[in-house]
């Protein structure tokens, strides 16, 4: 049984390291509205540390970052998992991740995370990841 989460107003980090500890049990997920994660700090902070990193490197040999959200919010939910061991490898194929809601999901019942919500923090300053893949340049 898969269990559908809506990443709408909820804070990356946060949101990983549930799935993390979550995939690393066994359990399987499908995110939808990705686009609609929260990156919580100032937005010159983060929009700089994200271009900093892809300016870096050659155009050839890379490291290349990837600019879409999607792509943005596995890379962040990779780097909870141990990635390459085959245990994290089997836990990253677990889960699906999707921009919007896809069609065959409308009419599913979602899940939120209560102790992910912005709500919960202090400070108000955040930038959606939807925010950050335009400065970037992404889709």
């Amino acid at each position: 049984m898969t269990r559908v989460i809506d990443a709408k107003d909820l804070i990356v980090g946060r949101l990983c390291t549930f799935l993390a500890k979550q995939l690393l049990l066994g359990e399987t997920f499908e995110v939808v509205n990705v686009e609609k994660a929260i990156f919580t700090g100032r937005k010159e902070q983060i929009c700089g540390r994200y271009k900093n990193l892809v300016e870096k490197g050659r155009p050839k040999s890379g490291p290349f970052i990837k600019r879409r959200s999607r792509e943005i919010f596995k890379k962040s939910l990779k780097g909870m998992l141990p990635h390459k061991t085959t245990r994290g490898r089997e836990a990253l194929k677990r889960i699906k991740m999707y921009k919007g809601v896809p069609a065959r999901l409308q009419e599913t019942k979602t899940e939120t995370l209560e102790s992910a919500n912005v709500s919960k923090v202090p400070n108000l300053k955040y930038i959606r990841l939807e925010e950050l893949t335009k400065f970037l340049g992404g889709r």
